[in-house]
């Protein structure tokens, strides 16, 4: 598994917990794009329409060497390939409980080009201060311990 694109800031604004793995339907060129690295998930959430989940705001440019033809948005909506059991169930968590579908990494499996996404919980400032502060406090142990 190759990653492509990671969110960085998706641990740091959300607390989160489940885990799942989903494919995204592209274009032949947005796939030799992504494989080539030219990706990013920056401000990229999952969202619910219907019955199915997409993957909105992820930037994938064209593919410079593709066709002058093949023109796409670089930052339209993807279609997440789950089974309808998990969709429904996601769908109603980020309904009922106030949860956030956040994508934390894009890589290939094999041929294929997967995203990793999790369910999250925004954090409130005070949280995100807090987590700044037991790093730091970490930081200062692992300094001590080396010398």
């Amino acid at each position: 598994m190759t990653n492509i694109a990671t969110n960085k800031r998706a641990s740091f604004d959300y607390a989160l917990s489940d885990r799942f793995e989903a494919g995204i339907v592209l274009t032949g060129s947005e796939v030799k794009s992504v494989k080539t690295g030219h990706a990013s998930l920056k401000g990229a959430f999952v969202t619910a329409k219907g019955n199915e989940l997409y993957l909105t705001n992820a930037l994938i440019p064209r593919y410079q060497h593709a066709h002058k033809d093949t023109r796409h948005d670089d930052t339209r909506s993807r279609k997440l390939l789950l089974r309808k059991r998990e969709i429904r169930s996601l769908i109603g968590k980020s309904r009922a409980e106030g949860l956030t579908l956040v994508p934390i990494r894009l890589y290939t499996k094999k041929q294929l080009v997967k995203l990793e996404f999790a369910i999250g919980k925004g954090k409130k400032a005070f949280d995100k201060r807090h987590d700044i502060g037991k790093r730091e406090v970490k930081r200062r142990i692992d300094r001590a311990l080396k010398q």
